[in-house]
């Protein structure tokens, strides 16, 4: 058998501090004797089991109260890929021990995000999908079994008290006159506590560590509070709920976890996360040895913000069009706005992870979709602000004003096996307003009077003028067809000429909406100053535009990527594209037009 750092078994991937802890421990067998009864468990149930099959177990365990966003990709990516590389596998948990906030479109959300990403819960013939509340009757054991062994009390002290006597950095904390207790009275309270006795913020229930400690996190943190509300998942079974900082260490136990990976705000958690679980080990609870916490960055991606209650305020105030838009940072927005699973995956493995909080540039995450979407995106030719050539000699050199010329160009051009797109060239095209100039800036190569240029996989042709209305706006370019050039005949190459335009038949062109996408915010580092966030919205975040597109898109489906010509990638809106209506998003344009 292969040592577990084999070098056939460890993927060839960048390393980072988590990889070397991974096979740190699988070197060691860390983990290797522990057994796994096929579901979550107590320390009892997973030693009636089998050797745990997974070299590791990770978990992705969001709160099912928003919509998930870029940072939770990349936590994503991270637990689900690095379960996938070492033989292991990754939990989909949701930690829905807050009744108050959780909805059931929030947990269909998240299950499709994860889905939609590229992974899968399913492993060994099992699905590891868990939810937290289903704990709840262990947890609730487990803290009884805290307060039979000196570790637990119940406080009556009212919050401001107890806010009060914590102390702070430079103060410790003061003993709660209620910590004294005897196991019995604690074990009665905590029990009126459960059965509906006392009132939502009357008492809590609290470890019993050290009211000195320089950590104010292990200063007697609160592990239990009441709150009179219905669960989703629960009903109204309870009314008592465990906090955050208590469920999550106990979730990972029982679920088998060896690496619970978390951002850098729970590393002030991690000392109770070890103390809780070594206190359930002493007693036999949970079984071992047990997880360990590890503390990454979280993602600080440059033009965006992640906070969901300001995202929230974003939909509800109607700056974007909901959850979905695609100027949002969700997962749902990335995709509606055309982002691929393998252009963010690949952002993740890209800007790795580390223990030092930075910015990412947002222009990272673009050049991994243009990266990934070039070898895929078919071409086409479209015409964002248009404006109609007529080629005055069309009629005496080909044979009639009506008369069409069949046009074709590779549907990519690394890919000749994807076969050709066609269109027509005719007396009328549509061509961009910025093709055209009356007097031309130097380096102009397009249009403007007297001078040649190529329609792209078309013919030649030479500007004659232009048509400005009263205001001087430009309503019409004229131009006529130098003979025998169309691309690939023989006379092709007879005229050399330096520019090159695309355009739309007006015969056979689709007359499509385009929604030009850009960052919603102007400024790099939003809501980090006095500033209010809602202040530095980019006002140019969406134009919208009526353009024509070459006859191929016409038949393009919801979702479908192509690259325009010129102008960059673009997407078929998953929601609002249908047949005889195209709405076509901006994905991403063919550079970074907002760097320096």
């Amino acid at each position: 058998m292969a040592s577990p750092i084999d070098s056939k078994e460890t993927p060839a991937k960048p390393s980072n501090f988590l990889r070397q802890v991974i096979e740190r421990d699988l070197e060691h067998g860390t983990y290797a004797q522990r057994h796994w009864a096929g579901a979550p468990g107590d320390a009892a149930s997973q030693q009636a089991g089998a050797l745990d099959p997974a070299r590791i177990r990770t978990r992705f365990p969001p709160e099912p109260n928003g919509y998930l966003h870029v940072g939770h990709a990349k936590s994503i990516c991270l637990n689900f890929g690095l379960a996938r590389d070492y033989g292991g596998v990754c939990h989909m948990r949701f930690d829905d021990t807050n009744p108050e906030k959780e909805e059931q479109e929030y947990v269909d959300g998240i299950l499709d995000a994860v889905r939609w990403l590229g992974f899968s819960w399913d492993a060994n013939g099992t699905s590891h999908l868990y939810e937290a509340s289903s704990y709840f009757d262990f947890m609730y054991r487990a803290a009884e079994y805290l307060i039979e062994a000196g570790h637990a009390y119940v406080d009556e002290q009212t919050p401001e008290e107890m806010r009060a006597n914590r102390g702070d950095f430079s103060k410790p904390g003061v003993d709660s006159p209620f910590r004294s207790r005897s196991i019995d009275e604690n074990l009665q309270r905590f029990r009126d506590m459960r059965d509906g006795k006392m009132a939502d913020g009357s008492a809590v229930l609290r470890a019993k560590i050290d009211m000195a400690s320089p950590n104010i996190n292990m200063r007697d943190p609160t592990i239990y509070r009441i709150k009179h509300a219905e669960h989703h998942a629960t009903g109204d079974k309870w009314c008592i709920y465990p906090m955050y900082t208590f469920a999550h260490p106990i979730e990972d136990a029982l679920e088998n976890i060896t690496h619970s990976l978390c951002t850098l705000e729970f590393e002030d958690q991690r000392p109770f996360y070890d103390w809780l679980l070594d206190r359930l080990a002493e007693g036999g609870l949970i079984n071992t040895p047990h997880p360990r916490q590890y503390e990454f960055a979280r993602l600080n991606l440059t033009y965006v913000i992640t906070s969901k209650r300001k995202l929230k305020q974003l939909v509800d105030q109607g700056h974007v069009s909901g959850w979905d838009d695609p100027r949002m940072p969700t997962i749902v927005g990335l995709r509606r706005r055309g982002y691929t699973p393998e252009a963010i995956q690949l952002f993740a493995e890209r800007i790795g992870v580390s223990k030092a909080d930075s910015w990412i540039d947002y222009s990272t995450l673009e050049i991994a979709l243009r990266d990934d979407l070039d070898p895929k995106a078919a071409r086409a030719m479209a015409v964002l602000d248009p404006v109609k050539l007529v080629i005055t000699n069309w009629g005496e050199v080909m044979g009639g004003d009506d008369k069409l010329d069949p046009c074709s160009a590779p549907v990519h051009p690394h890919a000749p096996e994807r076969g050709l797109r066609k269109f027509m060239c005719g007396r009328e095209l549509w061509i961009e307003k910025t093709d055209y100039e009356d007097t031309p800036p130097k380096g102009f190569f397009r249009l403007f009077p007297g001078n040649k240029v190529r329609l792209k996989y078309g013919h030649v042709i030479e500007c004659t003028g232009a048509t400005r209305d009263a205001s001087g706006a430009l309503v019409e370019v004229q131009a006529k067809v130098v003979p025998d050039t169309k691309s690939g005949t023989p006379g092709a190459d007879a005229i050399k000429v330096k520019g090159n335009i695309t355009w739309v038949g007006v015969a056979d062109g689709v007359k499509a909406e385009v929604r030009l996408y850009d960052r919603l915010f102007s400024v790099p580092q939003p809501d980090t100053s006095e500033k209010d966030y809602l202040e530095e919205l980019n006002p140019d975040n969406l134009k919208m535009v009526t353009a024509y597109v070459e006859p191929s898109l016409g038949a393009a489906k919801g979702d479908e990527k192509f690259q325009f010509e010129r102008h960059g990638y673009f997407v078929a809106d998953r929601k609002d594209h249908r047949e005889g209506h195209p709405v076509f998003n901006r994905v991403t344009g063919l550079k970074d037009s907002w760097a320096k």
